[in-house]
């Protein structure tokens, strides 16, 4: 163990680590200055479970009932050799032949250890990626690596990645349905930014081997229900806005010991659980070493982390609950009561605050005489 991994297992305490997952990934890369959610992810805390011991648990997820579907219809397009999935794969990608070789990467010979099996997955992308014949290849769970802060962290993704014509493919099986040819937008930018990471951490790999990483194509295959049947269509989805996006909020990331550094030698979020698991850290405790860890909260973490509600009670009162368009425009003014009271010119402004104190005159004087015109 690393002196890296062994400050991580302090700070996360007796639970195992939650693994990366490209979710996790792409809701950091959203918020890059959140030293909190990249510490708590980096030590692989459970979020979630924190955030209900301290009091503020998380409203958002899948109900068991949805992930039980979702897996579902995951092992129906897999069955059979990948018979629905190979014919949708014809349609989509004109598949020229009737079989294709097929790897199951979720464990090797048994072993699912992350260095066994990220090892196996190399071996056998790289030797297709330098392959002179091209039979066409599934690769089903492959375990991908990425840098993100400057550790290499493992995804596991329920994913297909798929080689043919000298380019790979990844296959993203979803359970949302596609209802009258229209998916909910919001559930095809999550799965397209999801598999953004996917197709990165492809390039990373192939990268890392010497060959040209533009072999993975930046055109995914999205694979849902049709309408309100479990009938599978695929759709393909040009992920290059969201492989942008990735790399330049990935390359903002601080590396995490850094922001270790600036935390107490001692800090731990360990619920110490007894032996029947409840935990035996109050409640009091938990929140005042997770208020060590400097957050950054906007309004849209409440739709992506565990711990927004926590983080937006810890934020009452300051311009950044209002939403990183307020913090921007007010730079320098970090309460609301300091805003208040210079928009009031009740306080002289310093000279980081000229600038948006003069916004906030002039917009209260815009209400003002809004106010007085309806009056």
């Amino acid at each position: 163990m690393t002196d890296l991994d062994a400050r991580l297992a302090r700070l996360r305490g007796s639970a195992p680590p939650r693994r990366h997952t490209a979710r996790t990934i792409a809701a950091l890369t959203t918020n890059p200055g959140c030293a909190r959610r990249a510490v708590l992810d980096a030590a692989g805390v459970d979020k979630e479970r924190l955030a209900a011991h301290v009091g503020f648990p998380a409203r958002f997820g899948q109900s068991r009932f949805a992930i039980t579907r979702g897996n579902a219809f995951e092992s129906q397009v897999k069955a059979n050799g990948c018979a629905e999935l190979l014919s949708l794969l014809r349609e989509k990608l004109g598949l020229p032949v009737d079989e294709v070789g097929y790897h199951d990467l979720e464990s090797v010979g048994g072993n699912e250890s992350n260095e066994v099996r990220h090892a196996r997955a190399r071996t056998l992308i790289t030797r297709a990626a330098r392959a002179a014949d091209d039979p066409g290849t599934l690769f089903d769970h492959p375990l991908l690596r990425l840098d993100v802060g400057g550790r290499a962290v493992y995804l596991e993704p329920d994913l297909i990645a798929f080689r043919l014509r000298g380019r790979f493919h990844v296959v993203e099986i979803k359970s949302f349905p596609v209802i009258d040819g229209q998916a909910d937008p919001t559930k095809v930018a999550a799965a397209a930014i999801q598999s953004a990471v996917y197709v990165l951490a492809m390039r990373a790999m192939l990268a890392e081997q010497g060959l040209d990483p533009e072999t993975v194509s930046h055109e995914i295959v999205l694979v849902c229900p049709r309408d309100f049947a479990n009938q599978p269509v695929a759709t393909l989805v040009d992920v290059r806005k969201q492989l942008l996006v990735l790399r330049r909020q990935l390359a903002r990331l601080t590396r995490i010991e850094e922001l270790l550094d600036a935390l107490p030698a001692d800090l731990t979020l360990d619920l110490r659980p007894d032996a029947d698991g409840v935990p035996t850290a109050t409640a009091d405790e938990l929140g005042a070493s997770l208020g060590r860890v400097d957050a950054r909260y906007a309004p849209e973490c409440l739709s992506a982390c565990e711990i927004a509600y926590f983080c937006r009670h810890e934020a009452r009162g300051d311009t950044a609950a209002l939403g990183r368009t307020v913090r921007e425009e007010l730079g320098g003014v970090e309460s609301v009561d300091t805003a208040l009271g210079l928009a009031r010119e009740e306080l002289r402004p310093s000279v980081e605050q000229e600038e948006a104190a003069a916004l906030l005159r002039a917009a209260a004087r815009l209400r003002a005489e809004h106010l007085g015109a309806r009056a």
